[in-house]
């Protein structure tokens, strides 16, 4: 067992690149899961348990889309923007009941809000490429 704990030093083996919107989702989430072990408990396991399953079914969303062809991605694009925007809302509601200080509250939602921009762009893009005029040679 003892094989398989790698080591976090300078000769450890660096961790892969990840895709600049699962780079950035990655440090959300990381940033998220530091806030939610403080939320008061009325909250940390109602609401701050809903944020977390939705932020990583938004991880997981990216992830199987970035593997995808390009007619098949859309659709996983779309649901992590839905599951994206709904942890905005339940992200709000805890800051609204004071149960997550203004601080952190901005410091997440502005790295949401970045995601959201990346997932919007490239739904964007998915959809201008799988368009019947792309696919026709029209423009």
């Amino acid at each position: 067992m003892s094989q398989l704990n790698l080591p976090h030093n300078s000769n450890s083996i660096p961790p892969p690149r990840l895709l600049p919107v699962l780079q950035r989702i990655k440090e959300a989430y990381l940033l998220w899961y530091g806030y939610c072990r403080t939320l008061p408990k009325v909250h940390r396991y109602t609401l701050g348990q809903k944020i977390d399953n939705l932020l990583v079914e938004t991880i997981e969303a990216i992830a199987t889309a970035i593997f995808l062809n390009k007619a098949e991605k859309l659709p996983h694009v779309k649901r992590a923007i839905q599951k994206m925007d709904t942890s905005k809302v339940f992200l709000l509601i805890l800051w609204e009941t004071k149960s997550l200080d203004t601080k952190k509250y901005i410091a997440l939602s502005l790295k949401l809000d970045e995601i959201g921009k990346m997932l919007g762009g490239w739904a964007g893009q998915l959809k201008k490429q799988n368009s019947p005029n792309e696919l026709s040679g029209e423009k």
